[in-house]
């Protein structure tokens, strides 16, 4: 009669399976991944940053059709497919809203969009400027009805290629600031817990002066000290959270380095480098996957918050942040959805990490 066995890491994914939230989560975050990769190729907007600006048209609410004229560029220098998916268009076309246009005299006669009626005076383009000379063509290609899904902002850029864009923000930060404090915390909490005496009491030390300052404030501080910019906001709040990881690392190694199998490791004559990397750390992988999720919606968190106070990224990059500090005043004019949509994207995100986090620590748990 067979027996049938399941390892520890196949129980912990039928248990993962089982938890609704967690597997609804790890969907969505797998989708915001996908759309943070490949956002231009979602995004409507796909010029670099979605930074076009339709100034007569800003703060329009979601659902909004205009007619939108497009002025060939001049100077449009040829970039690759590749280039274009990642990065964006980086030379664009000028596009002008309009009300109405009429064809005269072999020239383009175009009415600026404007709120109010009968205030804007008629603009006229002639047929040279369009490489045709056929104005059927022209217009087929040139005049098109555009709708902004979710509106527009202050600048009349396209709310839903921004929110698209800036998802990248994001959802990268999480990813460069958990592996950073990954590093720092297992290597030093690892160091800590298995040497133990003037080492450990070192480190500790470290972590308590680390740990009494607050997060927002030392972030700030080593952004100013690396300077504003996309790649320093990543490295600033990594340099913040490797703390907690390499208290939890130590606390476990501190309990599994008196297992036999590590005094067995010992006895065969095993490098201490051996022992802790290939027999300690591999045993105490489940909280530090846990405390991993949470620093991931931390680390979004904490990008967030810097974006909002102007020290984030900075425009024209798109950051969920800096949408809410550049809309929040707009909560009180009527048009509350121009902070509230990005808000929503944070909450979501954040609370997605959460979850599958306590559906991680909920599988992993052996006594369960």
């Amino acid at each position: 009669m067979s027996k049938k066995t399941s390892s520890l890491s196949s129980l912990a994914l039928q248990k993962f399976k089982r938890n609704f939230w967690g597997v609804l989560s790890l969907g969505y975050i797998i989708i915001c991944g996908i759309i943070a990769v490949f956002a231009y190729a979602f995004a409507p907007d796909n010029s670099q940053n979605a930074n076009q600006m339709h100034l007569s048209i800003h703060s329009k609410s979601p659902g909004f059709t205009t007619q939108i004229l497009t002025l060939p560029s001049e100077n449009n220098s040829k970039q690759s497919y590749i280039d274009k998916l990642f990065l964006g268009t980086k030379t664009r076309s000028t596009e002008l809203p309009i009300s109405s246009y009429r064809i005269h005299e072999n020239q383009l006669y175009i009415t600026p969009y404007s709120e109010v009626e009968g205030t804007q005076l008629e603009k006229k383009f002639s047929i040279a400027i369009f490489n045709n000379t056929d104005w059927d063509q022209i217009t087929d290609q040139y005049i098109s009805k555009k709708k902004f899904y979710l509106g527009t902002d202050k600048y009349g850029r396209d709310l839903l290629s921004r929110i698209l864009i800036g998802a990248r923000i994001s959802f990268f930060i999480g990813f460069i600031a958990v592996f950073i404090s990954l590093v720092i915390g297992i290597f030093t909490g690892a160091l800590a817990g298995y040497y133990g005496g003037k080492i450990d009491a070192f480190i500790m030390w470290i972590i308590n002066i680390s740990w009494s300052i607050p997060t927002l404030l030392l972030v700030i501080a080593i952004t100013l000290a690396l300077g504003k910019g996309f790649w320093q906001v990543f490295i600033a709040v990594g340099l913040t959270m490797w703390v907690e990881v390499a208290r939890v690392v130590r606390g476990q190694v501190l309990g599994v380095k008196k297992m036999q199998y590590v005094t067995a490791a010992r006895a065969l004559g095993f490098t201490d480098f051996r022992i802790i990397f290939k027999h300690i750390l591999p045993n105490i992988l489940a909280p530090v996957i846990v405390i991993s999720a949470a620093n991931f919606a931390g680390a979004i968190l904490i990008e967030s918050g810097l974006s909002f106070l102007g020290i984030g990224a900075q425009p024209p990059t798109p950051s969920w942040g800096a949408m809410i500090k550049d809309h929040y005043s707009y909560i009180i004019l009527g048009k509350p959805y121009l902070a509230i949509i990005p808000g929503i994207a944070i909450m979501s995100l954040v609370m997605a990490f959460m979850l599958i986090g306590n559906a991680l620590r909920d599988a992993l748990d052996v006594k369960n």
